[in-house]
């Protein structure tokens, strides 16, 4: 079914009419799905939960859609959510399996793609059966240590991923400072000062775990980390690093590292990493295990240096990364990234608004009714500021500048998304700070009353 601009504005206004519609949301939510506006379709379909927070439909659908953007952790939470809760429908299963897939555990995405189709034979997905190993010719979906046997297609060659040369730098990330001199120690002066690092014995290189709520800029800091440095930048998806066939995902691990160890400087990120460095005490399959063992065995750098690469990766669930990678030597420095402050979000404001029409913006005063709005949230804010004036542009056809009015008046429609992953965190940095590794968090949370 097509869409055209005049019917979305039209949908937009009755939904500004009528805000606590939740199936006009709802049916908002599914048009801009449909037209692949993922973020925009997120955040309507966020608002209609917040109507009706126990619609499994209105879950799997914003778990689809975080999906098509590469949020699989946020997507794995919401889907094991709803299976967890029988009858679930058949799309819910199918998309579980989808998610297992990526993170190669493959008996269990046969065993949910299998429970989906038998609940309803129409959400069949013959692409997602092929790669399961599940067909006419393989209803059992043969599997060997968590992935499909590597007989039945022949194994991909390894493809070379392309290295960036981010031109960002620390001063295009607004706020911050403490984790921007936190890298600094780290990454950053060992490279513009070699000789003092080398005579107190310290190697240039070394690994950086930022945790945090989604949307606060840790990919942001990564890749202005290499700007800072000249380096080059190599980020790393879970796509690019995981298959079915046996032995390929271990060997495209060891080709990034050797890619980053041949391009050095490089700053080789990690994104999700804890789909790729998962607990091994979680997984069920064998092929997931050697996964990670090829990953802490290329950080130690066993066969070869790793001098001049710089890991960094991101995650929002560290509570399922593997103890391992706190080993000193691997993720030694472990930072929390929480959502920007009052400078930082009025800083992350101008970036945002820079070369818009604007008129004498307040960005402090913007800043002080965000509170606990993650970067991801403030650039929604100005997005739905533009918005409102593009419309008024289109009506009066003339420029008109955003104002500080603009600005409160979208604030006030959106919710920090951050809240969510809080409610989580907490049990976590309650009840498993083992060591204090939370107690940023908890820190944090006092600080704000959370």
């Amino acid at each position: 079914m097509a869409f055209d601009e005049e019917t979305l504005r039209s949908l937009r206004e009755a939904v500004r009419a009528s805000p606590e519609n939740a199936p006009l949301r709802r049916h908002l939510a599914g048009m801009l799905t449909q037209l692949g506006r993922f973020e925009e379709a997120e955040h309507e379909y966020r608002q209609a939960l917040a109507l009706c927070p126990d619609s499994p439909e209105l879950k799997i659908e914003l778990a689809n859609v975080y999906f098509q953007q590469e949020k699989l952790t946020q997507a794995l939470v919401i889907v094991e959510d709803v299976t967890a809760h029988p009858p679930a429908a058949a799309a819910a299963h199918v998309l579980y399996a989808h998610l297992l897939l990526r993170r190669g555990d493959v008996p269990n995405a046969v065993a949910q793609y299998k429970l989906g189709v038998e609940t309803d034979p129409a959400a069949a997905d013959k692409e997602l059966a092929e790669r399961l190993g599940i067909g006419p010719e393989n209803q059992a979906g043969e599997v060997f240590e968590g992935r499909v046997r590597e007989s039945w297609q022949e194994s991909p060659p390894l493809s070379d991923a392309e290295i960036e040369r981010p031109r960002q730098t620390f001063r295009d990330v607004g706020g911050m400072d403490e984790l921007k001199e936190e890298i600094a120690v780290k990454i950053i002066y060992p490279l513009q000062h070699p000789e003092v690092y080398r005579a107190y014995g310290k190697t240039i290189g070394g690994g950086i775990l930022m945790y945090g709520p989604p949307g606060c800029g840790k990919t942001h800091l990564a890749r202005a980390t290499a700007g800072e440095i000249r380096a080059g930048f190599l980020s790393v998806g879970i796509s690019d690093v995981l298959e079915m066939w046996i032995g390929n995902s271990e060997r495209n691990l060891h080709g990034l590292f050797e890619q980053a160890r041949a391009n050095q400087p490089c700053v080789l990120f990690f994104d999700e990493v804890d789909a790729l460095g998962g607990r091994r005490s979680d997984m069920l399959g064998g092929g997931a295990r050697q996964v990670i063992n090829q990953f802490l065995s290329e950080m130690d750098g066993v066969e070869q240096s790793n001098e001049g690469v710089l890991v960094l990766a991101a995650t929002n669930a560290p509570w399922h990364v593997d103890p391992a990678f706190r080993r000193p030597g691997r993720f030694d420095r472990i930072l929390f990234v929480p959502p920007p402050d009052a400078a930082a979000r009025a800083a992350i404001l101008r970036i945002h608004c820079a070369g818009k029409p604007a008129a004498n913006l307040d960005f402090e005063h913007v800043a002080k009714k965000t509170d606990g709005f993650s970067g991801a949230d403030l650039k929604a804010v100005v997005d739905m500021a533009v918005e409102g004036k593009l419309r008024e542009a289109m009506r009066s056809k003339s420029i008109l500048p955003l104002s500080t009015k603009d600005l409160t008046a979208a604030a006030q429609t959106l919710r920090p998304t951050a809240r969510e992953w809080f409610s989580t965190a907490r049990n976590y940095a309650l009840y498993s700070n083992q060591g204090g590794l939370y107690d940023d968090v908890l820190n944090y949370m006092k600080r704000l009353k959370l």
